[in-house]
């Protein structure tokens, strides 16, 4: 289904005489895009040919779904080898992270788009999670009310919400945990790309709407919990969330989304679609003028895009347990972008290295000094910038000496 839609998305609506026109993109060799390379029912083999950097981290992410519930479940508490839950739940916040940061990468260095917003799609699906994580409750809250949340019960609320029906039910609730932003994206995208509003300007309006959504988001009578957000969540499937097997079973949910999720990106990029979004990225106007349909890519992709960051929100709030208006802060979707710069711009891995690698530092150095942090972030970005242009996985590349170089994809 999804090679049919990649492929009807990257036609051109020309006559049969125009079929053999070419377009030629220069692109890194990092982004692993061969110059025959065709459409056809690719396998996973297929999707990471040539992807060295993506075949490690998939077999990382193997590794670590093994060990990591080996020395939490099977190590006794006293060993030196034992892994606590905590660090367990740190792990699979990290992998959700890098989840996000992939669907970051995938817009903004295949399709060259700067979105400042995708911190709201993935407050948006963190916020569909919890509603259901929040209905699961029952009388076991405050309150102890069977049917309304604690806070719907302080704010003498007699009656659920109409938009609350139905998330009761966790297969409608990871349903609009990718749909609710699939569908902003949408609509947003739609508008924006059709108007032809690019770079900085894109940038603004999607740092705007996460700025508006924050706003909404903390007041009471929006039925989301206000200020306070959703939290005290019980369990999920009927698996108590502080069970240690239920922590492990999230973080095997987390390393297989941000798995799927590397696969189903390498797919497009690698796809004709792929290639026509790198030419939309480095020549808009000359792809349009060969009659590419420039806005149902950039529309697709984005939405895409989206829907993998509500996925990872999805995963993230079971975690954490909690998820409040302060995720839609436009800081936060600032901070993605500077996991993607610092782990490699279109590479799709290095965002997970940017990703896992930031956090970790942020964990650790907040413990220490944690209000310097944001000048230490900003310093990392400007020496990464400075040193390693090309980031992380460009320092990768130089060691294999074989550093990115000028290759012509054929579209």
């Amino acid at each position: 289904m999804l090679q049919a839609l990649v492929q009807w998305l990257a036609e051109r609506p020309v006559g049969r005489s125009q079929r053999n026109m070419k377009i030629r993109v220069k692109l890194g060799t990092s982004d692993g895009i061969e110059v025959d390379q065709v459409d056809r029912g690719m396998g996973v083999s297929g999707v990471l040919k040539g992807d060295r950097g993506g075949q490690l981290l998939l077999a990382v992410l193997a590794l670590a779904a093994v060990l990591v519930p080996l020395l939490n479940l099977a190590v006794p508490v006293s060993s030196p080898w034992h892994l606590s839950t905590y660090t367990v739940t740190l792990l699979g916040k990290y992998l959700t992270y890098a989840l996000l940061a992939v669907a970051v990468d995938l817009v903004w260095g295949y399709l060259g788009i700067l979105s400042l917003g995708h911190g709201a799609f993935f407050a948006l699906g963190g916020y569909a999670m919890g509603m259901y994580l929040m209905r699961q409750i029952g009388d076991r809250g405050v309150y102890g009310h069977p049917e309304l949340t604690d806070f719907m019960v302080f704010l003498d609320w007699s009656e659920l919400p109409w938009f609350w029906h139905g998330f009761d039910l966790f297969w409608l609730a990871a349903l609009i945990a990718l749909l609710a932003p699939g569908l902003l994206a949408f609509l947003f995208g739609y508008l924006a790309f059709r108007s032809r509003v690019t770079g900085v300007y894109f940038s603004i309006m999607t740092q705007a709407l996460t700025y508006a959504l924050m706003l909404a988001f903390f007041r009471n009578e929006m039925g989301f919990g206000g200020n306070n957000g959703l939290t005290d969540f019980k369990d999920i499937l009927g698996f108590d969330l502080q069970h240690d097997g239920t922590r492990i079973g999230l973080f095997l949910a987390s390393a297989l989304a941000l798995a799927g999720g590397y696969l189903a990106c390498r797919y497009i990029v690698q796809s004709r679609l792929g290639r026509v979004a790198v030419a939309v990225r480095d020549a808009e106007s000359r792809t349009r003028s060969i009659g590419y349909r420039v806005e149902r890519v950039k529309l697709f992709v984005f939405t895409f895009s989206a829907m993998l960051a509500g996925l990872a929100g999805a995963l993230y709030v079971p975690q954490v347990g909690i998820i409040n208006p302060g995720e839609f802060s436009p800081l936060n979707s600032i901070e993605l972008v500077i996991w993607v710069a610092i782990g490699g711009r279109a590479t799709l891995y290095g965002a997970v290295i940017g990703a896992i690698l930031v956090n970790y530092t942020k964990t650790t150095f907040t413990g220490v000094m944690p209000e310097a942090w944001l000048f230490a972030l900003g310093g990392l970005f400007v020496l990464v910038t400075l040193l390693l242009p090309q980031g992380i996985a460009g320092l990768f590349a130089r060691f294999r000496r074989s550093p990115p170089r000028s290759t012509e994809a054929v579209v």
